[in-house]
């Protein structure tokens, strides 16, 4: 069954879905793909996933790094799954390029390259915020690129982390993972 609950960060409201597998979604309110397959089946529950979500977002909010594991139910193409994995390999505090995303995904398939814009539509579609630090990818230049819940966010989350944010830039408009 699947259930909702709600979560204030000091960065906005965020929305958690989960189902009896885990954790399925951690989204800012009004993000861009926002709550993808919610309807009103969806109740609010409180359940013990939730409980284990705040913990750890109250931990990370708080400025330290999170112990606990969520239990996580990743629905997506295996493609973004494996994505998602490398996001979840990425440091508390560390940031990864589209670029080493792609080539460690080429790596894993024994391909001679993988596309840095495939890499960053799986990036793009990640349902879980925060949990699956999709903030800590920037572009190869070191833009701050493509953040559902907005730029602004990511550079505050990555500073949170201890990111020196300065070395960081907000790109222009077109330009390259």
């Amino acid at each position: 069954m699947p259930y909702i609950s709600h979560y204030d960060s000091p960065l906005g409201k965020l929305l958690l879905a989960a189902d009896d597998a885990g954790l399925t979604g951690v989204w800012f309110e009004g993000q861009k793909y926002f709550a993808p397959g919610l309807d009103e089946s969806w109740r609010e529950r409180e359940t013990a996933v939730f409980a284990r979500a705040r913990r750890w977002l109250d931990r990370y909010f708080s400025g330290r790094e999170p112990e606990d594991d969520v239990p996580l139910h990743l629905a997506g193409t295996r493609f973004q799954r494996e994505v998602w994995e490398i996001l979840r390999a990425i440091p508390y505090g560390q940031t990864m390029t589209y670029g080493a995303i792609a080539r460690t995904m080429a790596a894993w398939r024994g391909l001679a390259r993988m596309s840095a814009q495939a890499v960053g539509g799986a990036v793009g579609h990640n349902r879980l915020s925060i949990l699956v630090p999709c903030h800590r990818v920037v572009g190869t230049d070191g833009s701050l690129t493509g953040y559902a819940g907005g730029i602004e966010r990511k550079r505050s989350l990555l500073a949170l982390e201890g990111v020196d944010v300065s070395a960081l830039k907000v790109p222009r408009r077109g330009t390259a993972l």
